[in-house]
């Protein structure tokens, strides 16, 4: 999908020619399997939109345990920069999972563009809105639900993922180990 088809699905860009402005000012760049798109604790200044592809994000602890926080699929939105980084330093790795087309744009020239375009703003809010929704669920999710209860929410809401992500990441992302999830998924095909 082209970026102008993937912002025209939004209900702030009513008419193409202000898609295409918007869209001309993002860079496609394409990525190979394996690379890290953006390192935790280095600068991250950019925003991105995966148009062919998937991403996984995960956080590094001291002793090098990395725990998945956010799977990207083609033609969704990363999440924003305001939300990943710290005093313009990445709090996560973004990792290519798959060969991957990403559309990327700096963020203090979303920010500009904001300032100057209403159905930017209106777009860029949205999308701030949808990324907290979505990870005050994943919270709650953790915090309320046991492994079964955690892979039933993870297919909800994250339908097909689980053919597409590594089983070890699904269980980093669900806070459980991948045994655990072999179990889960063991335990559901005898039933």
């Amino acid at each position: 999908m082209s970026l102008i088809t993937f912002l025209m699905q939004f209900s702030e860009f009513p008419e193409i020619a202000c898609a295409e402005r918007f869209a001309s000012k993002w860079a496609l760049k394409r990525v190979r399997k394996g690379t890290l798109i953006v390192r935790q604790e280095e600068p991250d200044t950019n925003e991105f939109i995966v148009l062919d592809g998937c991403l996984a994000s995960c956080i590094c602890d001291p002793e090098g345990n990395e725990v998945c926080v956010g799977l990207y699929v083609e033609n969704t939105i990363v999440t924003p920069n305001i939300a990943r980084t710290r005093s313009g330093i990445s709090l996560v790795s973004i990792e290519a999972t798959t060969d991957v087309l990403v559309a990327q744009l700096n963020s203090d020239t979303l920010s500009d563009l904001m300032i100057s375009s209403a159905p930017i703003r209106a777009w860029a809010n949205g999308v701030l809105r949808e990324e907290l929704g979505r990870k005050a669920d994943r919270e709650w999710c953790l915090a309320a639900l046991g492994g079964s209860g955690r892979l039933a929410w993870f297919r909800e809401n994250y339908s097909g993922y689980e053919g597409i992500f590594t089983h070890s990441l699904i269980a980093s992302f669900l806070g459980i180990t991948p045994v655990t999830l072999s179990r889960l998924r063991s335990n559901e095909r005898r039933k």
